[in-house]
């Protein structure tokens, strides 16, 4: 007699701690609900992040201390368990090469871009290399990455893109085996309603962004959406985690990064199928997976 049916696998790559919650939370949660083995991989320890806040603000790179990286380690932690189900074994995390192999590597231009250890410093063969045993290891059906943009043009979001992309090319190419490839983006609609629904509730300090300031892709270029308003409260939570780096507002229906941008917390998240091309929308990323 044999076991249950095989789990669905959904491999998540991310640059830094907040970026899992921030951009793909409530796919995390909802996947998790329905019983699906996921992974979060995390590329670095977001080290060189800008923190909210005086409370914490000596362990940044230039604050002193440098030990933002350490402790972001712990507010993943809990922003993943905040994205598990309750009476479940929380969702770890994961670091590729393990924690502290490579470190963030800031903004394009910045001296930590020029570290020896930042990730952009990285030869793209080691990186690969280390997602493809990830790969090897997990053995994901459905994989979630960046676009070639990086999102927002951050160096390290570009470095996982490329990554993703060449580690996919040689691990399907060895296992002859094919797996769904997901880009995390913003629908130009959503986020234009989130915007002017949340014009009159703007917390003190904060602001609107400006025209194109917030990265968005238009609508008739998104190939699936999850519908994560079940599992929305999680996602809330998990921003919280990220105290250093994010601030939910009073309203529990927007967040701001250090610079007090607001931004909508949806309740459905916008991605584009990279490896093969679909037809109409899906609302489910293992759509075809047998």
């Amino acid at each position: 007699m044999t076991g249950g049916p095989p789990s669905r696998r959904l491999l998540l790559v991310h640059a830094h701690p907040d970026d899992e919650t921030l951009m793909t939370g409530g796919t995390i949660a909802h996947y998790l609900a329905a019983g699906v083995d996921v992974a979060v991989v995390t590329f670095t320890l977001g080290e060189e992040g800008e923190v909210i806040g005086p409370q914490w603000a000596g362990l940044a790179a230039d604050g002193g201390a440098d030990q933002l990286g350490g402790f972001r380690i712990g507010e993943l932690a809990a922003a993943l368990a905040a994205l598990s189900p309750d009476g479940s074994e929380p969702l770890a995390p994961r670091f590729l090469g393990g924690a502290g192999r490579w470190r963030d590597s800031g903004m394009a231009g910045s001296p930590a871009s020029r570290n020896p250890r930042a990730l952009v410093q990285a030869p793209l063969t080691d990186v690969v290399e280390a997602l493809i045993g990830e790969l090897r290891a997990f053995d994901p059906h459905v994989v979630i990455t960046y676009d070639a943009a990086g999102t927002y043009g951050h160096p390290d979001h570009r470095r996982v893109h490329e990554a993703c992309a060449a580690a996919l090319a040689r691990y399907t190419g060895e296992t002859g085996r094919a797996v769904k490839v997901y880009e995390s983006i913003t629908a130009a609609t959503a986020l234009r309603a989130g915007l002017a629904a949340a014009a009159d509730r703007v917390p003190a300090g904060w602001r609107l962004p400006g025209p194109g300031e917030l990265p968005s892709y238009p609508d008739d270029e998104i190939t699936a959406q999850i519908d994560v308003s079940a599992v929305r409260g999680r996602k809330v939570a998990a921003l919280a985690a990220h105290a250093t780096q994010v601030t939910v507002a009073p309203s529990a229906t927007e967040y701001a990064l250090s610079n007090n941008i607001v931004q909508p917390i949806g309740t459905v998240e916008y991605y584009r199928r990279v490896d093969a091309p679909g037809s109409g929308r899906e609302t489910d990323l293992f759509e075809g997976v047998r």
